[in-house]
């Protein structure tokens, strides 16, 4: 998943006594926000000691997850921080990187799962087809209070019509709940619309 350099081989990033960053590939100094993007990209590097050629990379992408805590949104929570010191000298600490390494990546393959699922959540899904079936039952049930509608009261099939006295008093309400339903059904069709 790594994008190398064009000959496949890792970016060298040679870092000198002053702490100043040389990327080889570009022929620039660069700051440890630039290895951060580089990162984030996916760009496989290698950060080596000028002087000695020791690979510091470890040290290097430890500083950035350090610099990256202090800045105010930490990744880290203080307990993770606390049970990953008590490990350091402890008999399982040889298993603690490959364990940290499929952890990870196993939350990136469930991210990148769920990523695509809610992207697609309401787009050609079941639940397309279940917001469709319900906006046509809401607009069944606003069309069967219409009057004159089939099914609707007053007409034949329906219900026998209230009183005149209950008419009066029910009427209001019943006009309150068609426009609640109609705004609500408005509202539901506007969703679909733009989840189409």
């Amino acid at each position: 998943m790594k994008k190398a350099a064009a000959d496949g081989s890792p970016v060298i990033i040679k870092k000198y006594a002053n702490r100043r960053l040389y990327n080889t590939e570009t022929s620039s100094y660069i700051t440890l926000e630039h290895l951060a993007a580089m990162t984030r990209e996916h760009r496989d590097f290698k950060v080596v000691d000028a002087k000695t050629d020791d690979d510091i990379t470890h040290n290097v992408l430890t500083q950035i997850i350090m610099e990256e805590e202090s800045r105010g949104q930490t990744l880290l929570p203080v307990s993770f921080l606390r049970q990953l010191i008590t490990l350091y000298g402890d008999s399982m600490q040889a298993m603690v990187p490959g364990y940290l390494e499929a952890s990870m990546d196993s939350f990136r393959r469930n991210q990148e799962q769920f990523k695509t699922a809610v992207e697609g959540a309401f787009a050609h899904s079941p639940f397309a087809e279940i917001a469709k079936r319900n906006l046509a039952m809401f607009e069944a049930a606003a069309h069967a209070f219409k009057p004159g509608a089939p099914g609707a009261p007053g007409t034949a099939g329906a219900t026998p019509s209230p009183t005149p006295a209950a008419t009066t008093s029910e009427g209001a309400s019943k006009n309150d709940e068609m426009s609640a339903l109609r705004a609500e059904l408005a509202r539901l069709q506007d969703k679909v619309d733009k989840l189409g």
